[in-house]
């Protein structure tokens, strides 16, 4: 296999989503440009960087919300190398490591989180995020006794991962579709969902559906937490630059779409929750209000004013 096509498949992968959530599409990306800088044949820097950047705007394309991706690339490809092995080593240790801060990540979140669940809680979550997951798995590990909600995340279903994920680790779990959040909602004690992205003034770019659980979460007084590592955090909406929301195939929703002359389906794969409808977002660097994700891009992703985003 050529280079280029070990890129091109993971590319597929994540925009087919056989690669889906969004931590797991930045790994995966990382550990792509990192096998493909290790198979590159060049003679000069100038080269394996053309080549390297033509590998990351491949995946760039894949999935256009993700700011966990662009941010994971970014990662990768920084670095300052006088010749192509030094490039190379650079890049290879910058994915290797992004891979496992990530993991770590998740762990960590998991701990933090836990905390915010008490013994006998009931929580809802959407869609399917290992953040999320880590910290319902924490609280459970601990020895509280808690019972999830779970929705089924239409159109794609990613609840039923969940609920698999869950039933291994032995919790109690219901199922509901997702129109039914607010018939539930007077039951939960906690919503856990996680990031597609956290923009710079604390809202939420999540999976579809979140936000109208937000908005449920807050009529009826329940506390709603997101679980997210600090690369879903997007430098740059510091700069006021919208997040792009991803419209996906219509068959995704209307598999038969073909036979209706006159119908149009709409499949956005996200929506917005403002900042005000969130209680608490848990990272690895700590719990933080929605209005203190400046700091964590300033200060965990490293970003200033002069740097290109």
């Amino acid at each position: 296999m050529k280079p280029m096509d070990q890129v091109l498949e993971t590319a597929e992968k994540i925009r087919s989503m056989e690669v889906r959530g969004a931590g797991r599409i930045a790994t995966a990306a990382a550990a792509s440009l990192r096998d493909f800088s290790m198979t590159l044949e060049v003679k000069s820097l100038d080269e394996f960087n053309a080549e390297l950047e033509n590998a990351a705007n491949l995946l760039l394309k894949t999935r256009p919300t993700a700011v966990s991706l662009s941010n994971a690339i970014r990662m990768v490809r920084k670095y300052k190398a006088e010749d192509v092995d030094g490039a190379r080593q650079a890049v290879v240790l910058n994915a290797n490591n992004f891979i496992e801060n990530s993991q770590k990540a998740v762990e960590k979140i998991g701990q933090i989180g836990s905390r915010r669940i008490r013994d006998g809680d009931t929580v809802l979550t959407h869609c399917n995020s290992q953040a999320a997951i880590s910290v319902i798995s924490a609280a459970h590990s601990s020895g509280k006794k808690i019972k999830v909600i779970a929705t089924e995340s239409r159109p794609r279903f990613q609840g039923i991962t969940t609920i698999g994920m869950l039933e291994k680790l032995g919790i109690e779990t219901e199922l509901i579709v997702d129109s039914a959040a607010r018939s539930v909602m007077n039951e939960v004690d906690l919503v856990v969902v996680g990031a597609d992205v956290i923009t710079a003034n604390g809202t939420l770019v999540n999976k579809i559906g979140t936000a109208q659980i937000a908005l449920c979460a807050r009529e009826a007084r329940t506390s709603f937490m997101v679980a997210a590592e600090t690369y879903k955090f997007s430098p740059k909406t510091i700069l006021g630059e919208l997040v792009t929301i991803e419209e996906r195939e219509p068959m995704e929703v209307l598999p038969d779409i073909s036979k209706y002359r006159h119908v149009k389906v709409r499949n956005p794969a996200f929506d917005v929750t403002p900042h005000q409808y969130i209680d608490l977002i848990c990272t690895e660097a700590g719990a933080i209000s929605p209005e203190m994700s400046y700091l964590i891009i300033r200060e965990r992703l490293g970003w200033d004013m002069d740097e290109e985003v």
